[in-house]
């Protein structure tokens, strides 16, 4: 997810040919809608077969997408109740998910105010972010304190049902969509954890209001910070945290990016900076003859004081951006389980209806040349939590970095 241009009003190109188009079939659509215009014998089939060549990928009749949309609108059971806008939006939904990427999303405008108030850090739901691995919407991270960690949820659960309908072949923002709801309301999540056996978690939907930056000095003398997102309030967050470090001069910093699912990249590299005085934080690689570094905005006002920073399953995308730079120049030790994996960089684009399409731009790379994307990030030091661990309020991961800094082992 995630340059900030969330005002970037350009459409790209590809989209803006399907859309006229589009607009151009609806119209002819509103001007000759009749029942001839229904797909009405196999004869019709095969003579469209012998104008399109099969094995050529780069061959079809552009006049197929008509074909179809009449097709519904004449020949489904339900056309009454079948609005055109939501076949629009339908098939841009699928022209986006045809890249086989599931993070290049059409987000229609009810979608993309729900997005932009996840980076906002307000909305209501659940508290949880979703993605998807092995092709099943996978939980990545429940937020602190939020409705799906109080109910039990964990990293890498696997959602097969939403309320008792199949969530299997469902797109993020399909999920999303079913998940979210009003403050008071339930939804029933039938998660598969581990290989085990199904089993239902009730989670009552909030107001989530998130603040992205938490802090504490610990008595042992060890600053602990934990940033759970990299989203609108971050960068100030994170400034008044470094400037209470410096004024309270800890021992050390635990930099807690467990269950962080990501946001905005150029956050995570002006994190990043506190500790790295110079050089490139990540790489874009855009295609196969592009790159572009991102390089340290030169603070490093945190660079000489010893870092553990923590990773799980849940810590995904500018999280990783930020572990791996830290890791890579020695900066920061990197203590837990390894990280989500999401090596890919989106951007946003508003569209004319208040809709917009995020699209992966690049896959980004650790300032040493890693790729991470689908293996993450491995931690110097593996430390498991469990769940019994977790049920009993135990973190061995917190534990084992407090350690890693008294005692420099």
């Amino acid at each position: 997810m995630n340059i900030k241009n969330k005002h970037n009003k350009l459409i790209s190109l590809i989209l803006l040919v399907f859309l006229v188009g589009g607009i151009f079939l609806f119209g002819f659509y509103l001007g000759s809608s009749d029942d001839n215009n229904s797909f009405t014998s196999l004869a019709y089939s095969e003579d469209a077969k012998n104008k399109t060549d099969v094995n050529n990928e780069d061959s079809f009749d552009f006049n197929l997408y008509f074909e179809v949309w009449n097709g519904i609108k004449t020949n489904h059971v339900d056309k009454n109740k079948i609005k055109d806008k939501d076949l629009f939006y339908g098939s841009l939904e699928g022209l986006a998910a045809a890249t086989n990427d599931p993070y290049t999303t059409f987000m229609s405008p009810e979608l993309t105010n729900e997005f932009y108030d996840d980076l906002s850090g307000t909305f209501e739901g659940i508290g949880a972010e979703i993605g998807i691995r092995s092709e099943v919407i996978t939980i990545i991270a429940p937020l602190d304190g939020m409705p799906a960690q109080k109910a039990g949820l964990r990293s890498g659960d696997k959602i097969y049902a939403i309320d008792s309908e199949s969530a299997i072949g469902l797109t993020v923002n399909e999920a999303v969509k079913k998940i979210r709801g009003e403050k008071g309301t339930d939804v029933v999540l039938t998660i598969i954890r581990d290989e085990n056996k199904p089993i239902d978690i009730t989670i009552t939907r909030d107001k989530i209001v998130v603040s992205s930056v938490k802090t504490e000095m610990k008595d042992n003398g060890i600053y602990y910070l934990q940033i759970s997102n990299f989203n609108d309030d971050t960068e100030s967050l994170f400034t008044e945290a470094v400037s209470d470090i410096i004024l309270k001069q800890p021992k050390g910093i635990v930099l807690d990016l467990r269950n962080n699912p990501g946001g905005y990249l150029d956050t995570a590299v002006y994190v990043s900076s506190e500790w790295i005085k110079a050089g490139p934080i990540v790489a874009e690689q855009f295609g196969e003859n592009r790159r572009a570094e991102h390089f340290s905005n030169g603070n490093g006002r945190l660079s000489e004081i010893p870092t553990v920073v923590l990773i799980n399953e849940g810590s995904a995308s500018a999280s990783e951006i930020v572990a791996g730079a830290l890791r890579d120049y020695e900066k920061g030790t990197i203590i837990g389980m390894q990280s989500f994996g999401k090596g890919s960089v989106q951007t946003i684009r508003d569209l004319s209806d208040g809709s917009s399409l995020k699209v992966t731009v690049a896959k980004w790379l650790t300032p040493e040349g890693d790729y991470i994307h689908d293996k993450g990030i491995t931690p110097q030091i593996e430390v498991e939590l469990s769940e019994e661990d977790f049920n009993n309020d135990r973190d061995p991961q917190l534990d084992r970095a407090f350690k890693f800094i008294l005692e420099g082992k």
